[in-house]
């Protein structure tokens, strides 16, 4: 839950900052028209990678095979599409980032390798008590 709060406080702080910075090397005019531009290019490229990745999960749904990379994908790119909506440039930045499907991959393998490390670290125990309780000739079944 903090870093959701860490997020929120921060993101805005890193956009402002950049709009400055940009804003005066490149003037205010140019600045908002880039953050039009990347929105416009960013939707129309999340559009095409979104109806790319539903093909290929039809595809693999119609081999009979579970498409769970594309439904990963899927979520990813509507996560960048969200980003890319929201005027700033570092949240362009990580929305373009997820859209690039070599980028996407390359980030899913990291986060896999990690879930993997993680769950290989675990023991494979179940904690727990157990009581041997003696048949009672009394009590039938």
């Amino acid at each position: 839950m903090n870093s959701v709060i860490l997020a929120i406080i921060l993101i805005p702080i890193i956009e402002i900052y950049l709009f400055i910075k940009i804003g005066s090397q490149i003037g205010a005019f140019n600045t908002i028209s880039l953050i039009f531009i990347t929105a416009i290019i960013g939707i129309i490229y999340a559009r095409y990678e979104g109806i790319n990745t539903l093909k290929s999960g039809f595809s693999q749904i119609i081999k009979d095979e579970l498409p769970a990379y594309e439904i990963i994908s899927g979520a990813a790119i509507a996560f960048a599409a969200l980003l890319l909506i929201i005027p700033g440039f570092a949240t362009d930045l990580i929305g373009f980032l997820l859209i690039l499907p070599f980028t996407r991959k390359l980030i899913f393998g990291k986060i896999s390798k990690n879930l993997k490390k993680r769950n290989s670290k675990k023991d494979n125990f179940i904690e727990g008590e157990f009581e041997d309780l003696e048949e009672d000739n009394d009590r039938k079944l």
